[in-house]
């Protein structure tokens, strides 16, 4: 445990919504032993979390990366894990990201659909695989314009599962990466224009049903400083 501020969103005896911010890891993991939003839970909720996840993941549903910010659902219970975690199985749980990406999207709204997995020539990266690939998972993004920035657009993406990497994956594939994106669209000179340090991808929205009352809960986190400093610099173009 340590104690490390929380931007607490809602919270009960079953569960906590966090609004995570850019650069923090979600659990410890090779070079990020501590400072993860798991030390911070295990203070802020005196070790009162699920032990699906083991010692190293205690109340992680699902995760977002370190260098996106946004709304994160986690349980303190493991009956609340395991009925959060059957939602996210059945794609019950609505999520919606906002990202700015590089080039003007043809349409006002359209889809991706493919399968991920390991990129096989670069194991720490993810891929558009075939779908008899080993370990190819079903992926599936939505996305619509919310706002046109000539040489960028700034769009919505409603996900039906939730891979590794998926937004980040499946826009680069369609020739549309996020901008600041430093693995699947290293442009450090673009992103340094705008001050950014990793991908512009915030998890804005979330809706999911309470595990205990069976209430259908929803949430919005606007995104951050740093996403409104790129986005008035475009509007400023």
């Amino acid at each position: 445990p340590q104690n490390i501020p929380l931007d607490v969103v809602y919270e009960d005896n079953d569960l906590i919504v966090i609004n995570k911010p850019k650069g923090m890891v979600v659990h410890p993991a090779p070079g990020n032993p501590d400072g993860t939003l798991v030390n911070a839970l295990l203070y802020h909720c005196a070790g009162q979390l699920s032990g699906i996840g083991g010692a190293i993941r205690p109340g992680i549903v699902h995760r977002i990366d370190k260098g996106t910010s946004g709304l994160l659902v986690m349980a303190k219970n493991d009956a609340a894990h395991q009925a959060l975690s059957a939602q996210f199985s059945v794609h019950s749980i609505h999520r919606v990201y906002h990202a700015i990406v590089y080039g003007n999207l043809k349409e006002d709204e359209g889809f991706v659909e493919t399968c991920l997995g390991r990129d096989p020539r670069d194991r720490k990266k993810m891929a558009v695989v075939p779908q008899e690939a080993s370990g190819a998972r079903y992926a599936y993004t939505g996305w619509r314009v919310l706002e046109r920035f000539g040489n960028f657009t700034y769009i919505a993406c409603k996900l039906k599962t939730g891979r590794t990497h998926q937004i980040r994956v499946h826009m680069a594939y369609i020739g549309h990466p996020v901008l600041g994106d430093p693995v699947y669209c290293p442009d450090a000179r673009r992103a340094a224009r705008f001050g950014l340090s990793g991908q512009c991808l915030h998890a804005k929205y979330i809706e999911f049903t309470h595990p205990a009352t069976g209430e259908r809960l929803h949430f919005t986190a606007e995104p951050p400083a740093y996403f409104r400093r790129v986005t008035d610099a475009l509007r400023g173009l």
